[in-house]
């Protein structure tokens, strides 16, 4: 650990680095205090272009420049002789708001998730660069790449197909969509509750560009703790103003997350793969089986 981290800058004040065993990131996650009693999280990552990281590093600057409650960026770069990507980021003291949200009254949880809906709005008011592909060209690749994935993978479950069905019915609704940064793996998982009960929004290690409302499509993993929660990220986002499409675009989203989930997961092994599963027959099940666009529980 101490030659991965040896040529980050300060590194020789740390403290205490110690390994945060959470989430399901290839990333290696640290909690860091150094000498003075200063608090962090470092992110260790498999190196990438230094063009990419630029462009990451720009957006979350401008991010950290706003007046939001989310963790913010201090310093990245290259470690480990070039091999790695950094990224240190500050501490937010709080709670996992996994494990407080069902001890909260109905209103506390609605309007957590309506505060986080305000966060995440503003999250999307930084750009994309303009040198990117369109997001039409972009996501029809990955619409493609997890429908294969899916079907090589061995795995089924109940109306699967009919999920893929809903999909390449709907595909076309990605057209001429806006692109924006993205938190990347939006949902109460990345969430906690600070000591003046606060929401405030953790764990960027997901970033990346494009359409704002492709965000929504880890809500069913809030939904599952808290319907109540769910419904107020969604008015929180939109003012309580749902604008026309955003249901049908929000569940072709969702179905592709899902079904590109299950490939994703047979590698962590067989408990992960069958949390996934589980979540996707629940996602049906409010979709009635993709034959709605809009969740029952909204």
């Amino acid at each position: 650990m101490q030659k991965i981290i040896s040529d980050i800058p300060l590194s020789n004040n740390w403290k205490i680095v110690r390994l945060i065993n959470e989430g399901w990131s290839a990333d290696k996650k640290y909690y860091i205090k150094d000498n003075k009693g200063s608090q962090y999280v470092l992110r260790i990552s498999r190196g990438q272009s230094y063009k990419e990281e630029s462009l990451l590093y720009t957006a979350l600057r401008d991010l950290g420049e706003m007046e939001l409650p989310v963790s913010k960026l201090l310093s990245s770069g290259l470690c480990n002789d070039g091999k790695n990507t950094f990224r240190l980021f500050s501490w937010i003291e709080g709670v996992d708001l996994r494990n407080v949200i069902g001890d909260l009254s109905e209103e506390q949880q609605y309007e957590y998730g309506y505060d986080s809906g305000k966060i995440l709005k503003k999250i999307h008011e930084i750009g994309c660069p303009s040198n990117r592909i369109s997001w039409s060209e972009h996501y029809h690749q990955k619409i493609d790449k997890k429908i294969e994935r899916f079907r090589d993978c061995g795995i089924t479950f109940p109306n699967s197909e009919r999920l893929i069905d809903y999909i390449q019915e709907h595909r076309s609704l990605i057209e001429q969509r806006p692109q924006s940064f993205h938190h990347g793996d939006y949902h109460l998982g990345n969430m906690v509750i600070t000591p003046d009960k606060q929401l405030a929004v953790i764990d960027f290690n997901r970033l990346d560009f494009g359409d704002p409302w492709e965000e929504f499509n880890r809500i069913p993993w809030s939904a599952n703790k808290s319907i109540s929660f769910a419904r107020g990220q969604i008015n929180g986002y939109f003012k309580d103003e749902v604008p026309k499409g955003f249901f049908e675009l929000m569940a072709l989203y969702i179905g592709v997350n899902q079904i590109g989930s299950i490939p994703w997961a047979i590698p962590y092994g067989p408990k992960e793969l069958e949390i996934l599963l589980d979540q996707t027959n629940e996602v049906l099940e409010w979709y009635d089986n993709f034959d709605r666009s809009m969740p029952q529980w909204y």
